[in-house]
């Protein structure tokens, strides 16, 4: 809902950053891997009940996540790297609430199960309308420019970092608000379904 309002903000800053990056013989892929590994370091220390450690990490991660593009767009894109994004993207988003669920397995077990499944449902109903945005050739960069079609929704990245910022700072909280969280990507996906009603049925 805000990722299409926050980037005119933030993508001056970042492609300034990219370009310095890609001067300096850093690949966007690289970046990636970075941002997963500090991803991945974030879900573990959640796991390990250190909830505010986990923090900066999973911050910076997310700057990685917006650098690399800025770095691809300085040097050379490639399918491959985008590619590699989402996958590291989903997989970053699945180890945050998995992490919680490790913290304590008898309270967030059935909420961060609840969550899980959301976030399947979303992402696939986001990677679905991707595939066909691509055979119908549609092309949007309101987002930024990406490789893969995005759609907008009620939670899209900047919510989902949000939520997982107030995961860390109200751990005793996690059941509720997964609850609600996921029942919000129910919303989202269902409207991306609906969306792809309108736009793709006659095709």
């Amino acid at each position: 809902m805000f990722d299409k309002k926050i980037r005119p903000l933030i993508d001056p800053v970042l492609n300034a950053q990219g370009r310095m990056l890609a001067r300096s013989g850093i690949t966007a892929n690289q970046v990636t891997l970075l941002g997963l590994g500090l991803g991945l370091l974030a879900a573990v220390l959640i796991a390990f009940g250190q909830f505010g450690l986990a923090l900066l990490p999973l911050l910076l991660s997310r700057l990685a996540d917006g650098l690399d593009g800025a770095v691809a767009r300085a040097s050379e894109p490639s399918d491959f790297g985008g590619y590699l994004d989402i996958t590291c993207d989903f997989l970053f988003y699945g180890a945050v609430p998995f992490g919680f669920v490790l913290a304590d397995p008898a309270q967030n077990g059935l909420a961060g199960a609840f969550l899980l499944l959301t976030f399947y449902v979303n992402g696939t109903s986001f990677l679905g309308y991707a595939v066909l945005a691509e055979k119908h050739q549609m092309q949007s960069a309101e987002r930024g420019v990406k490789t893969l079609y995005f759609t907008g929704g009620l939670l899209e990245g900047a919510e989902t970092i949000g939520f997982f910022v107030l995961l860390c700072l109200l751990p005793g909280w996690f059941a509720p608000l997964a609850w609600v969280f996921g029942a919000l990507c129910l919303v989202t996906a269902t409207s991306r379904v609906l969306l792809a009603l309108q736009v793709f049925h006659r095709s």
